[in-house]
C-alpha cells in the first residue's frame, strides 16, 4: 500500500533545538556516538562505537518499535523477518545490481522518549555474507518481547529523531537515505510526529513504514492510514501493511527490494 506524502510548510526546528527546548540533554559528541542522555530521557541510548561502513549506494536505518505493546510472537515476527528478509536472494540481487554494490545499515529499538538501543550500528552489506553477518546480530540481539516493564508507549517522534541523528552520523556516503520504521501503533508519547517528520524530509531522508495491523483493527481506520497521513514522507515514501503474520517477511522483504534498488524501478 503506498501511501501521500505530506510536508510542512513552515521550517521545521532542528534536531539540536529540539533537545534543547525538552530538555535531553546532549546526543551528540565529537566521535559520532550517542552518549547517555539527561532530562526527560529516562534511560540510555548507546551508539556502538565500532560502526563500520564506507561509500554505499542507500543507507537505510531499521527503526523497530519494542513497545510495551511489543509481545513476543510480534516480537519475534520483527526481528526475525529483518534477519530473513536481509539475506534473501531478492535483496542480495537488488544489491549487486545498483552503482557501488554496497548497502549501509543500522538497526536499532524505540518505544517512548529515554527507551532506545541500537542493536546492530552501521555495517556495508556488499553480498551474502556481510548480510548473514548484520543479520545473526539482530537475530541474537533483537527484542524477545519477554521483558516490557517500564518501556512506555510508542513514540514515534522520537524514532525518527534518532534515525535521522544516525543517519547525520552515517560514515560514510550514499546516495539514499531511509529511516525504515516498523511498528503496531500510533504516535501516543512524546513530541508531535510533524515536527520530526518534516526536520527529517528538509535534510533529504526518507521516511518509509511498515504497519502492523491489530487482530482486531478497525476497517475504517487502518494503521496504515495513519502512517500514510502523518508518518512517511520524503521521496517516493510508502507504508506497507502485512496481510498477516505470515506475510510480514515479504511484506518487508518486497519494501527493501524498493528501498535498496537504484537502477530500476520495481513494483511493490
Amino acid at each position: 500500500m503506498f501511501g501521500s506524502v505530506y510536508h510542512q510548510d513552515a521550517g521545521p526546528p532542528s534536531f539540536r533545538e529540539r533537545v534543547r527546548a525538552t530538555g535531553w540533554g546532549s546526543l551528540l559528541t565529537p566521535a559520532g556516538s550517542i552518549s547517555r542522555v539527561t532530562g526527560i530521557l529516562a534511560a540510555s541510548l548507546f551508539w556502538g562505537a565500532s560502526a563500520h561502513a564506507a561509500n554505499v549506494d542507500v543507507a537505510i536505518v531499521f527503526a523497530v518499535d519494542f513497545s510495551s505493546s511489543i509481545d513476543p510472537k510480534i516480537a519475534d515476527m520483527q526481528r526475525e523477518g529483518h534477519a530473513t528478509a536481509l539475506t534473501s536472494p531478492e535483496i542480495i540481487a537488488a544489491i549487486s545490481r545498483n552503482y557501488v554494490g554496497c548497502i549501509g545499515v543500522a538497526y536499532f529499538e524505540w518505544s517512548s522518549p529515554g527507551h532506545a538501543r541500537v542493536v546492530l550500528p552501521w555495517t556495508s552489506i556488499c553480498g551474502l555474507e556481510d548480510a548473514k553477518a548484520a543479520a545473526a546480530v539482530i537475530s541474537r540481539k533483537g527484542d524477545t518481547g519477554f521483558i516490557r516493564r517500564g518501556r512506555g508507549g510508542t513514540s514515534v517522534s522520537s524514532a525518527i529523531d534518532i534515525g535521522s541523528l544516525l543517519l547525520d552520523q552515517f560514515p560514510g556516503k550514499a546516495a539514499k537515505k531511509v529511516i525504515d520504521i516498523s511498528s503496531n501503533g500510533e504516535n501516543n508519547d512524546g513530541l508531535p510526529v510533524q515536527p520530526s517528520r518534516s526536520n527529517a524530509i528538509a535534510k533529504g531522508y526518507t521516511i518509509n513504514a511498515i504497519a502492523i495491523p491489530a487482530e482486531d483493527e478497525n476497517p475504517d481506520q487502518p494503521l496504515a492510514s495513519y502512517f500514510a497521513k502523518s508518518v512517511i514522507g520524503g521521496s517516493q515514501a510508502f507504508v506497507m501493511t502485512p496481510k498477516g503474520p505470515d506475510d510480514y517477511t515479504m511484506a518487508l522483504r518486497r519494501k527493501l527490494v524498493t528501498e535498496v534498488s537504484m537502477n530500476d524501478d520495481r513494483p511493490l
